[in-house]
C-alpha cells in the first residue's frame, strides 16, 4: 500500500549532518559510524531505496530551525536568534530542496499543485516503475515570516503548509511555552488564508490551536502530533487534547501519528531499550483518532523520522521507514478493512492534498 509521511526534516539533516537521502539508510549508517552524528540524531531511518521498499510516495518535507534559546548544542548550525537569521536559515533549507529535486529529478520532485500531484501519482500506479518521491514543503515554526506580506515569496518558492509554532513564537504559544494566538498570530493566519496555505496545528499550545480552529477558514492539519489521552503522566502541551482532536475531526483535518518512543510510552528513555515500545502502541494512537471520528478517514502517519532521533528511539520492529508498512497488518488484525488501512497509510493525506493544493 502507498504511504504518505506528513513530517520529515530532510533539509535540516542535509545541512546539519550532510546526509544524502539519495543513498540507502544502511549506507548512511556505515558512513556515519565513526562520526558524532549518531550521538546527536541517532542512526538514520531514511533513504531513497527504503522509500521505494516502503512505497513512500509523498513526504511533507520541512523547513525547520530551532530558536537560539532552545539550541540543541554547539553542533546545531540551524538555530537562529533573530527574525533575519530565521529567514536565512529557512531560505537556505528551501534552496536545498530545490537543489535536491533539480539534481536528482529521477528520485525527488516538488509537488506544488494538484496537477503536480496527479502526474506524480500516475507514475506510482505503474507497478514496474521506481518513481520519484514527492516533496510537499512545510514550514515548521513561522519565525522566518518577518511580515505577512512576505508570504507571497514563500508561496512562490513552493511552501504550501505553515505551522506557526515549534517552541513559542511571536505568533502563538508552542511546545513548552504556552500561550494563545497573539495579534501577530491572527494577522499571520488571515494572510495565510488569502494565499491558500494549509495550517499545521502541531506544536501549537492548546489555547492557540482552539483559536485557530475557530478562525482559520482554510485547510487545517496536524502533521505530527499524538493524542494526550493515551499518554497519562506526560505533562506537556506538545500533545493533542481531546478538545483539539475533536476540533480537527470536525474541520475534516488529518492527524499524523508519530512513531517516536517518547511520544508513545511516558517516561521512556533510550537506555530503557526498544522492546518496551511496540507498533501496537502506534496503532493505538491511530485507533484512538478513528474511534473519536467514527471512521478511518482522519488518521495518518507523520513519522518525524530523523527529526532529533533515530532508529534507537523507534518502536521495536522498525529499522527503516519501509517498516511503516507493518502497521497495515496490525490494523487488519484489529478489524480494519483494506479501504481503512489504505486511508490511514496514505490515501487520507492524498485526499487532503487533492483539495488543499492550488
Amino acid at each position: 500500500m502507498m504511504i504518505v509521511d506528513a513530517h520529515q526534516d530532510l533539509a535540516w539533516n542535509i545541512l546539519s549532518f550532510g546526509r544524502d537521502y539519495t543513498r540507502s539508510a544502511l549506507d548512511t549508517r556505515r558512513l556515519e559510524a565513526n562520526s558524532q552524528t549518531p550521538q546527536h540524531n541517532g542512526d538514520t531511518l531514511l533513504g531513497w531505496p527504503e522509500y521505494q521498499q516502503g512505497r513512500v510516495s509523498v513526504i511533507f518535507s520541512t523547513l525547520f530551525a530551532s530558536p537560539a534559546r532552545r539550541t540543541m548544542g554547539e553542533w546545531d548550525s540551524q538555530s537562529y536568534a533573530t527574525t533575519p537569521e530565521a529567514q536565512r536559515r529557512y531560505s537556505v533549507q528551501l534552496d536545498a530542496y530545490h537543489r535536491l529535486t533539480e539534481t536528482h529529478p529521477d528520485k525527488f520532485r516538488l509537488i506544488q499543485t494538484q496537477a503536480d500531484l496527479r502526474v506524480h501519482l500516475s507514475e506510482w500506479q505503474l507497478e514496474t516503475a521506481t518513481p520519484a518521491v514527492g516533496l510537499v514543503i512545510l514550514m515548521e515554526g513561522a519565525e522566518a515570516v518577518g511580515n505577512p506580506t512576505e508570504l507571497e515569496e514563500w508561496w512562490r518558492r513552493g511552501v504550501r503548509i505553515i505551522g506557526p509554532a515549534w517552541a513559542g513564537t511571536r505568533f502563538c504559544g508552542g511546545t513548552g511555552e504556552p500561550g494563545p494566538l497573539t495579534s501577530e498570530g491572527f494577522a499571520l493566519l488571515e494572510a495565510m488564508a488569502d494565499f491558500g496555505f494549509s495550517l499545521d496545528l502541531s506544536h501549537m499550545d492548546e489555547k492557540a490551536a482552539l483559536q485557530a480552529l475557530d478562525v482559520y477558514p482554510g485547510s487545517i492539519l496536524a502533521s505530527h502530533a499524538n493524542a494526550a489521552a493515551l499518554l497519562e503522566g506526560l505533562d506537556s502541551n506538545r500533545f493533542l487534547s481531546e478538545r483539539v482532536v475533536q476540533g480537527l475531526i470536525e474541520r475534516d483535518a488529518i492527524i499524523g501519528v508519530v512513531p517516536f518512543n517518547r511520544f508513545l510510552l511516558p517516561g521512556w528513555k533510550v537506555s530503557d531499550g526498544r522492546h518496551w515500545v511496540t507498533l501496537d502502541m502506534v496503532v493505538a494512537q491511530i485507533d484512538h483518532i478513528c474511534q473519536i471520528a467514527g471512521d478511518a478517514f482522519h488518521a495518518g502517519i507523520g513519522s518525524d523520522f530523523d527529526g532529533g532521533f533515530g532508529v534507537q528511539s523507534t518502536p521495536e520492529g522498525i529499522d527503516t521507514v519501509a517498516d511503516l508498512q507493518k502497521i497495515a497488518t496490525i490494523l487488519e488484525d484489529k478489524g480494519y478493512t483494506e479501504l481503512d488501512i489504505q486511508a490511514v497509510l496514505g490515501q487520507n493525506w492524498l485526499k487532503f492534498l487533492g483539495r488543499s493544493l492550488p
